[in-house]
């Protein structure tokens, strides 16, 4: 009987024991789990709504993904997924875009200055000052904005057919140059198809390997915020503003030269609007290029995602070792 109470005390001893290391595992996997959680949140900037989404820990990296036209923070779902396990995601909706504001045009300046504007004062105020950038489309004037005002903020650049180069815009843009050149009633119709649910749908399946690959809430999600009271002009305000990026393109190219700043593109070739010659002209400027293209058109992640992630957790690990 002597023998059996110290085995007896060292059994309930181990039980417990096993028992508290089950609780903290499973504490563990709940809080890791609260962590890659996506959380939708909004925060008001200068009176404008601004809705975000943001997973991870903060404490990790932060990625900021700066969307394109005409969606939202919504095309970077994927991403916000499969990497806050590793990293801190940030994903704003531009004002006028997405789950944001739409204050009308008389109250907010729909310029690529002014949102840039936006999501700069959104980012310091959320009291991000160190961070890597992911750039699409309207993602790249956004972006380089907010690079060429403050370099030391940016840690990287992730480039998914997000435009610094003359000869990356591609034939699309042949009715938007009209646009510029002489704005007017004739030249503003003639673009009203891309907001057309036949023209969204067009923009996310040209060039794709597979029209089926692309999952059509995409397109559906963005005609319903495009067929909002106001919505069209707001566009082509900033299609016509968009002469303006064009024209800061030798001011970002020298951003790129002076900085070389750590660059994985991931592009999608078969863009109409930034055809492949957009991303070999990066070559020009930065020496170091994790240089990758896609068989797929102007939404890469949206056919190609499972490898794209794949090619920024190992881009971002390979720059945290430097």
């Amino acid at each position: 009987m002597k023998l059996l109470k110290p085995l007896l005390f060292s059994f309930i001893a181990l039980a417990i024991s096993c028992q508290k290391k089950e609780i903290q595992k499973q504490t563990t996997t709940i809080q890791q789990n609260t962590m890659t959680q996506i959380k939708y949140k909004k925060q008001t900037v200068n009176g404008v709504s601004i809705a975000y989404r943001e997973a991870g820990n903060p404490k990790n990296p932060t990625i900021v993904l700066l969307h394109g036209f005409p969606t939202s923070s919504h095309q970077y779902r994927k991403v916000l997924a499969q990497l806050a396990d590793e990293y801190h995601l940030i994903a704003p909706d531009y004002p006028g875009f997405g789950n944001s504001d739409f204050p009308p045009i008389d109250q907010y300046e729909y310029t690529f200055d002014n949102i840039a504007n936006t999501i700069n004062t959104f980012l310091e105020e959320k009291g991000i000052d160190s961070y890597a950038i992911m750039i699409q489309d309207y993602g790249a004037p956004i972006g380089f904005r907010l690079a060429t005002a403050h370099p030391e903020r940016i840690t990287a650049i992730i480039n998914q057919n997000g435009n610094a180069y003359e000869e990356g815009l591609g034939d699309a843009w042949k009715g938007i140059r009209e646009l510029w050149a002489n704005r007017n009633e004739e030249t503003e119709n003639a673009l009203l198809p891309a907001f057309s649910l036949e023209g969204l749908e067009w923009q996310y399946t040209h060039g794709t390997r597979d029209p089926e690959n692309v999952n059509p809430d995409t397109w559906n999600l963005d005609y319903l915020r495009l067929s909002r009271p106001g919505s069209h002009k707001m566009h082509l305000n900033l299609f016509y503003d968009y002469q303006n990026n064009v024209k800061l393109y030798p001011k970002w190219q020298q951003y790129l030269r002076d900085n070389q700043p750590p660059l994985l593109i991931v592009w999608g070739k078969n863009d109409a609007f930034f055809p492949e010659s957009g991303a070999a002209a990066f070559k020009k400027d930065v020496k170091k290029i994790d240089y990758n293209i896609y068989d797929t058109g102007h939404f890469a992640l949206e056919e190609d995602g499972k490898e794209i992630i794949q090619k920024i957790r190992a881009f971002m690990k390979n720059i945290q070792k430097k």
